[in-house]
């Protein structure tokens, strides 16, 4: 085979598919003549539950729930109906809140605040006030409206966290 370039190679692995694929219809159709009950070809559903195991959930289950918030993790569930505010940031798919931190351009340190909608820049204003009435000085942000996520310099994810989750998201 050091000859066959990757075209003559494809076409032989087609030719022996089809090969394989007419010889099981041979038998398939010898079977059929056989009878109804198909002697040849036996199914097999015990070993099926092996399988299943493997195949990932659809999505992902409501969390439990608790005697007490927050949990030993610190997670907290969102409240019962979003605040009355012009925007919302809904939780990730493992119910946590978006905010992560990232490092770009090998040490400017940044926050992100992710799955924003409704009024961004409202989300924008209250995020500065707050990090400047926590931290003295008004860190500079990124809104960004095509990902609908705002970009904040600094570490700043554990203070958003909690903050978010006061407001009830």
């Amino acid at each position: 085979m050091a000859g066959v370039g990757y075209l003559g190679l494809r076409n032989a692995i087609k030719c022996l598919k089809s090969a394989r694929s007419t010889a099981s219809l041979q038998h398939y159709s010898a079977s059929a003549a056989a009878g109804p009950h198909y002697p040849g070809i036996v199914e097999s559903t015990d070993e099926y539950r092996f399988v299943e195991r493997l195949i990932p959930p659809s999505r992902v289950p409501e969390p439990p729930k608790h005697q007490q918030y927050p949990t030993p993790s610190g997670w907290t569930p969102p409240s019962a109906e979003p605040p009355p505010l012009p925007y919302t940031v809904r939780r990730s798919r493992m119910h946590n809140i978006p905010v992560y931190t990232d490092i770009t351009h090998g040490n400017r340190k940044m926050t992100v605040i992710r799955k924003i909608s409704g009024d961004i820049w409202a989300l924008e204003q209250e995020v500065k006030s707050y990090l400047t009435q926590l931290t003295g000085k008004c860190p500079p942000t990124q809104v960004n409206e095509v990902t609908m996520s705002i970009r904040v310099k600094g570490y700043y994810d554990t203070e958003l966290k909690a903050w978010l989750t006061e407001k009830g998201f």
